[in-house]
């Protein structure tokens, strides 16, 4: 079956570079499956889990906590704010992430829309963080 790279790169290092079949990536407007040949695009992520498939199976998920995409014909590169093998998410912290987010959005009321919304996305993104480490 036809491949192209897939890189993702988080803040403190490369996680990943390599040869896959596909990846389903969590982007903002919903999950979104690449193969080979794929339309060029970039695009935002939510927190979620990346899919890497090969030999038909889900070979790795790892969480994302948010941040870019870069989809080419024969490459994608994945810019994660923060990422995280789903096998080492742990509830615990999940939902102390969650608490933490939930002071944030709360003191964040009578802040600007742009920063009202970012503290959103950071409460849905712990939240997905929380349902990844559940279904682990």
């Amino acid at each position: 079956m036809a491949t192209f790279q897939l890189e993702l790169v988080s803040p403190e290092k490369l996680l990943l570079s390599r040869q896959v079949e596909m990846v389903v990536i969590p982007a903002a407007e919903g999950e979104m499956g690449v193969l080979p040949g794929h339309a060029p695009m970039i695009v935002a992520l939510r927190g979620g889990v990346i899919r890497v498939v090969e030999g038909g199976r889900d070979a790795e998920r790892l969480f994302v906590a948010g941040g870019f995409a870069e989809v080419t014909p024969d490459r994608v590169t994945v810019l994660a704010d923060e990422a995280t093998p789903v096998a080492e998410l742990s509830k615990a912290e999940a939902e102390r992430r969650i608490a933490e987010a939930e002071a944030g959005y709360n003191a964040a009321t009578m802040d600007t829309p742009e920063r009202r919304d970012a503290a959103m996305a950071k409460l849905l993104a712990m939240r997905a963080m929380l349902a990844s480490a559940e279904a682990a």
